[in-house]
């Protein structure tokens, strides 16, 4: 017989911010390329939600020591800076 495997808090919560990046990834793409108003401000309602629930996951894990995102080197950032703001708008 197989036991069932249960996966730990971290492993949880890991799936679920990884969703949850996956979720806005799409939702973005959606609200992009809706033509229809109504469901375009529908969807960043949700979309606006989604933030939500990722941030909280996000800290939840941060708290516990189990995602600890480095800064980018500050030269890294000013090129981003400088790259970005030389963009045609």
């Amino acid at each position: 017989m197989n036991q069932a495997q249960t996966m730990t808090e971290q492993e949880v919560l890991n799936d679920l911010l990884m969703s949850e990046k996956q979720m806005t990834s799409a939702l973005n793409t959606f609200i992009t390329e809706a033509t229809c108003g109504n469901l375009r401000q529908n969807l960043k309602g949700i979309l606006n939600d989604e933030w939500s629930i990722h941030e909280n996951i996000y800290n939840t894990m941060n708290q516990k020591g189990w995602y600890n995102p480095s800064d980018a080197p500050a030269p890294e950032v000013q090129k981003a800076k400088t790259q970005f703001s030389q963009m045609p708008v």
